[in-house]
This record gives C-alpha cells, sequence and structure tokens, in this order.
C-alpha cells in the first residue's frame, strides 16, 4: 500500500466495549464473565466480556438465555454516560492522524490515513499507533483493520481480535474475500446469509460466481453491491459528515401489556427520549414510526408523514398516540413498543420553537 494513489483506510474497532470500560472501572470484574444490561425476566444483553463470550453470550441475546448459558455471569448496569466520554477521548485521539474520521457507533469508526497527517511511514504504522494510544489513554484495547476500502477494512478488523490487526492489501483483497463465509460481510445479515445458502451462496468465491443477472433476480438493488464486494470493490470514501437518517428509542416491558394506558405511557417515554436528542442535535424530521413487537415476537410497524417537520415534543406525542391508538384492540400482548423519527430536514430559519410557559 505505498502507492499514493491507494487510499488507506483504517476501521478501529475498541474490543468488547462497554464490559472492558466496566472491568476497567471495578478490578474486582477482571477476569470473570460480564454482561453489559440487566438479569430481569425482559432484560437482554447490551455487551459481554470475553470471558462471557467463550459461554456463547452476545449482545442482545435474552438476559434469562444468557444466565441459562453461563451461571456465573455477572450482570453490570450501563452507563452511556461514562461509554459517551470515553468514546470522546477515542475520537480525539482520532483526530490526531487523520482529519477524515466516520463514526459509526460509540465503539467503532473508519479513518483515512492516505493524506498521512502525522508523517507515519506507513497506515499499519499508524493503526499501531493509534491503538497504543487508545491503551496508554484509556487503559482498553482496540482491534484495526488497514486495507484500501472501508468493505475490507471492517472485515479486517475482525481477524485479529481482540487487541490486535490485519492488513488486506490491493494485491491480495479480491483473493482474500473468496475464502470467507459470507455471513461476514457488511451488508449481508441473518436472513439473507440463510437466502444466499438456499440458493447455493456460502463463501466469497461462490458470490463472485453469480452473474449480476443472477443476483438482480433474487436481490434487487443491491445486486450491485453484492457484486462488487465479491471482488473486493467498494468505491465508499471515508465521509465525516455523514447525516443520521433516523432517530429511534425501544422499550421492553417487564410484562406483556393489554391496557391501552400502559401501552401508551411507554410509546410516550419513548417519544420524550426520541425528541430529547432530536432536540439537542436540533434534527427535525417528517416521518413518525411506532413498531410494536408483541408476545410472539411478531413486529409492525404503523407509520405517518407530515408535510411539515415534527420540530416540538407535543407533536411528536400526539403523532406517536395517534399511531399506537390505531392497532386498538391490540389481538394479544405487546411486550415492546419503539417510536423512531425519519427524513430529517433542515428547520427553516423563520420557523422557531415556542419557549414553554412559565408554570402558574
Amino acid at each position: 500500500m505505498a502507492d499514493e494513489t491507494v487510499r488507506k483506510i483504517i476501521h478501529v474497532d475498541m474490543d468488547a466495549f462497554f464490559a472492558s470500560v466496566e472491568q476497567r472501572d471495578d478490578p474486582a470484574l477482571r477476569g470473570k464473565p460480564v454482561a453489559v444490561g440487566y438479569p430481569a425476566a425482559r432484560g437482554v444483553v447490551a455487551a459481554a466480556s470475553y470471558e462471557a463470550r467463550r459461554f456463547g453470550v452476545r449482545s442482545a441475546l435474552p438476559s434469562v438465555t444468557a444466565l441459562r448459558r453461563c451461571p456465573d455471569l455477572i450482570f453490570v448496569s450501563p452507563r452511556f454516560d461514562v461509554y459517551r466520554a470515553v468514546s470522546q477521548q477515542i475520537h480525539a485521539i482520532f483526530a490526531d492522524y487523520t482529519d477524515l474520521i466516520q463514526p459509526l457507533s460509540l465503539d467503532e469508526a473508519y479513518l483515512d490515513v492516505t493524506a498521512n497527517k502525522q508523517g507515519i511511514a506507513t497506515a499499519w504504522a499508524t493503526a499501531k499507533a493509534i491503538r497504543a494510544r487508545i491503551l496508554a489513554e484509556t487503559g482498553l484495547t482496540a482491534s484495526a483493520g488497514i486495507s484500501y476500502n472501508k468493505f475490507l477494512a471492517k472485515l479486517a478488523s475482525d481477524h485479529r481480535k481482540p487487541n490486535g490487526q490485519f492488513a488486506v492489501t490491493p494485491d491480495m483483497g479480491a483473493a482474500w474475500v473468496e475464502t470467507l463465509p459470507v455471513a461476514r460481510f457488511h451488508g449481508v445479515g441473518p436472513v439473507t446469509a440463510q437466502k444466499m445458502k438456499r440458493l447455493g451462496i456460502e463463501t466469497g468465491a461462490d458470490l463472485r460466481a453469480k452473474t449480476m443477472a443472477f443476483l438482480t433476480e433474487h436481490f434487487g438493488n443491491s445486486a450491485e453491491w453484492y457484486h462488487a464486494i465479491a471482488r473486493g470493490i467498494d468505491e465508499r470514501p471515508v465521509n465525516p459528515n455523514r447525516e443520521r437518517k433516523s432517530s429511534g428509542s425501544e422499550t421492553t416491558f417487564n410484562r406483556d401489556l393489554i391496557e391501552p394506558a400502559e401501552i401508551e405511557a411507554g410509546v410516550l417515554r419513548m417519544a420524550d427520549d426520541v425528541w430529547s436528542w432530536c432536540e439537542k442535535r436540533q434534527a427535525f424530521g417528517r416521518t413518525v414510526t411506532v413498531k410494536v413487537k408483541f408476545h410472539d415476537f411478531q413486529i409492525i410497524t404503523r407509520s405517518r408523514t407530515l408535510s411539515g417537520l415534527v420540530d416540538s415534543e407535543g407533536a411528536l406525542r400526539d403523532v406517536s398516540l395517534g399511531l399506537i391508538r390505531s392497532v386498538y384492540p391490540v389481538p394479544k400482548g405487546i411486550r415492546l413498543v419503539g417510536v423512531t423519527v425519519s427524513k430529517f430536514e433542515a428547520r427553516p430559519i423563520h420557523e422557531e420553537a415556542e419557549l414553554p410557559l412559565a408554570p402558574a
């Protein structure tokens, strides 16, 4: 990757981030199976330490299942304010090495180091320097993938986890992709992976062997993406100004709900949570979606797109209530509700939110 015309992309991914922060801050947790989340009947695992992962404990796993797999699992309540603060430290380190940073979440980001801000000899050495800084300043380990595009860099960062790094060079990229299971590819979720398996596609080589016509027939608009990544091709730039397309929040109830008042209370809490984010970021959308998951895990959604922006908490609450009421009477118990705002647009300068009235 010495060729100056080749982009140099690093994907940095923190190792078991939430759980590692908890183990860092509480020495009694080190070396033990830790799950960030709540052990309640309806709880889910937000993150798991590597000690817990050996038992098959993963994020999004129901807490009861996690405890069944690992009876000694230690649950720790999440501290998102701490995770955000540590994430800010990490991103400040990134900024010393490049101006092109595209965060994906609190614990991972793409970095384009082609411009070589620090004058370090190679992208490999840059990744090592970044990981060393993260360890020294936060006490946490990170893994990194280095390649000539984002798709390969993200794949590579998972190849030497935890606390390692791996590079995919231009002369090996296409051949390396052929050896991997398609289930590992970004953009191929569990459902798509199963569909591909039914079609005889299990590896990158299998995917590359399919014609564009075949991929279009079976995967529609995603065909071009699958055709490209099977050849190690990804032209997407690292975009530090990537706009967020939606903001949502959801909650799982402690028990299945039937009563409208209880269901609506949950919807309103989620609407208020989303509004807090929208107000803080000054991001306002026109579409509101309410998600409902029933006790048998059937999921339905109801959406409404307004002619103007949802630019007040009251408006978001009203639309959300209208959407949840459209599913009454509920045919079965509800275990989860969520609210999402999307189709963000800039608020016209002349539109100003009304100040709340002072309490009488």
